[in-house]
């Protein structure tokens, strides 16, 4: 939590001096109140006792009471406007951070965080810590403050008032204490059960179609119910126990005020206290205690943000494995070259892909294809470096892709995932993320060639809405779309990662020959498994459990590749071969 605060700006620290004064300022106003009230009981005592008591007397103390509260009530209010300033702007800085952060992570970064926790983070554990930030500024500056001027108020006063004050004060600090250690230990799990029942809403709510196909809502609902449950139990335990606090403290303060008034009576009755004194220390014992109770409130609050600060620390520490290099100026331009690649995924045993070397010039067409499971995508994703190789270098260009930008490296690439994905929003605006500059033109141009033809008969066009995900529109058509998107940003180096699969051989013929003709001079790098998507290539890479098994056109891999024959075979005849 403290390593946080470094996000703190000059001008919340400036703001937080601020609510310090001011709370020494209303601090100091309620032992004012105080010593006034005692003043009036001390005109009223005496008037019993024969003095003259007039009204402008009562009137000369009572509208500097009247002035204190109303300044009492404005500290109170400015002080709970700027620590909830200073609390939303710390929350908000935090969440960018974390927003910023989460997207430098490399795949490896992903996967060591769920995507459920890092959504937790992002919203339950910043609100935890922006709860902490505001009760800590609300509250651990007035309890101590109140503390230091209600002792000094009441030290000296009455020896057997302190001691009864000071009995008091030692049950209140052994209660919280119990609940402390009790309770705290469950914040932890509070978090992590959280994220949890997260992650099953996430997936139930992704995996809906499936859930529904094959009618397994009691089983989503019975996993639901196991971490719910969960839940609820550690939330129901931590919430019994501190629900003790509240009764137990009311009790000794209550408990006090009847001791103070017990002892306080006898006192009065032997004639070693004045009745003032004893009402004016019932008022700064209680604020003793109050000051106590705050830190006892602070115990719930501060555990729940340490535990959220750990976790939020934990994703803003996180140094990302893909980190720029210097700005490469090469001379060459869509060439991609792999030299004894290898690649094994983090903490894994077995290489994924083993000394992969091949070389695709500019303008060419280099396919991958294999069984499910030989490293295709794997392959073609250390390109725009969503992991390293391990061994070996993957060349763009002539030089290392670790030695670009990523931004430089990114504008080479125009990549296409194997599941289409589209933003919220319209069509145009997911166009648009391949070149926010084009055209209206282009966007034509990139729907005619990637065959989203479709597009002209939806309700506005290029201005319909997309759901997130683009699940209004089928997955055909999302693939067509994500394609147009990266056709639109014109780049050196296409990546098409099985990018075809959702189409028909028909649709399928007429993309690829438009695109031949529309990405000329660009180098197409495509993953298929069907036969007929890669046919045409200028090299074909087989690959098998992640060994190079073939390279070479469709003609030569047919006499000299057991594998890509066998592939072949079974998609086509061998008269259509």
């Amino acid at each position: 939590m403290i390593k946080l605060l470094k996000y703190f700006r000059w001008l919340d620290w400036l703001l937080s001096i601020l609510v310090i004064g001011i709370i020494v300022l209303q601090v100091w106003l309620e032992m004012e109140l105080i010593e006034y009230m005692g003043s009036i009981i001390s005109l009223i005592q005496s008037h019993a006792h024969g003095m003259p008591l007039t009204a402008m007397d009562l009137w000369n103390v009572g509208w500097k009471m009247i002035l204190i509260a109303f300044g009492i009530c404005a500290s109170v209010v400015v002080v709970n406007f700027l620590a909830s300033q200073i609390a939303a702007r710390f929350s908000k800085k935090l969440r960018t951070k974390v927003f910023k952060k989460v997207n430098s992570f490399s795949m490896e970064e992903m996967n060591k965080f769920s995507t459920a926790s890092l959504i937790t983070r992002s919203t339950n554990d910043i609100k935890q810590v922006e709860q902490t930030v505001f009760m800590t500024l609300r509250m651990a500056i007035t309890a101590p403050v109140m503390a230091c001027f209600a002792i000094s108020k009441i030290i000296g006063s009455s020896v057997e008032l302190s001691w009864t004050t000071g009995i008091a004060l030692l049950i209140m600090i052994l209660l919280v204490l119990f609940l402390f250690f009790v309770a705290v230990p469950k914040f932890s799990q509070i978090q992590k059960k959280t994220d949890r029942i997260n992650n099953v809403t996430r997936e139930n709510l992704t995996g809906i179609r499936v859930v529904r196909a094959y009618n397994a809502e009691k089983e989503q609902e019975e996993k639901f119910e196991v971490v719910n449950k969960d839940l609820t139990k550690t939330n129901l335990f931590v919430n019994r126990v501190m629900s003790l606090m509240w009764p137990g403290l009311e009790l000794i303060m209550n408990g006090l005020t009847i001791a103070i008034y017990w002892v306080g009576a006898y006192l009065i009755n032997v004639g070693t206290l004045e009745y003032y004194t004893m009402v004016t220390f019932t008022q700064y014992a209680m604020h003793v205690l109050m000051s106590f109770m705050f830190i006892s409130m602070l115990f719930v609050f501060i555990p729940r943000g340490v535990v959220s600060g750990r976790r939020i620390n934990e994703v803003l520490s996180t140094k990302s494995k893909i980190h720029d290099g210097n700005v490469v100026k090469s001379q060459t331009f869509g060439e991609v070259e792999f030299k004894d690649v290898s690649f094994k995924y983090p903490d894994a045993e077995e290489y994924v892909l083993k000394d992969i070397s091949f070389k695709v010039n500019k303008g060419e067409t280099i396919a991958f294809i294999g069984s499910t499971g030989s490293g295709k995508s794997t392959l073609i994703n250390l390109i725009p470096r969503f992991f390293d190789a391990t061994e070996g270098e993957v060349l763009v260009d002539g030089e290392d892709v670790r030695n670009y930008k990523l931004e430089d490296l990114n504008n080479k690439l125009g990549y296409v995932p194997q599941k289409g994905y589209l933003f919220s929003g319209t069509i145009k605006s997911n166009l648009l993320y391949g070149n926010e500059n084009a055209s209206d033109e282009d966007v034509e141009l990139a729907l005619k060639v990637s065959q989203s033809d479709f597009v002209k008969k939806l309700e506005n066009g290029v201005d319909y809405e997309i759901a997130q995900g683009g699940t209004n529109v089928s997955g055909g058509q999302r693939q067509r779309l994500s394609i147009a998107r990266a056709i639109i940003k014109k780049p050196e180096i296409y990546i098409f990662d099985d990018s075809f699969s959702a189409l028909d051989y028909k649709t399928d013929k007429n993309l690829r020959k438009a695109l031949k003709k529309y990405t000329a001079d660009a180098t197409k790098i495509i993953v298929a498994q069907r036969i007929g998507t890669i046919i045409d290539a200028d090299k074909i890479v087989v690959l098998d459990e992640g060994q190079m098994v073939g390279y070479g056109t469709h003609e030569e891999l047919l006499k000299n590749c057991d594998v890509y024959k066998e592939i072949a075979l079974s998609q086509l005849s061998k008269e259509e071969l």
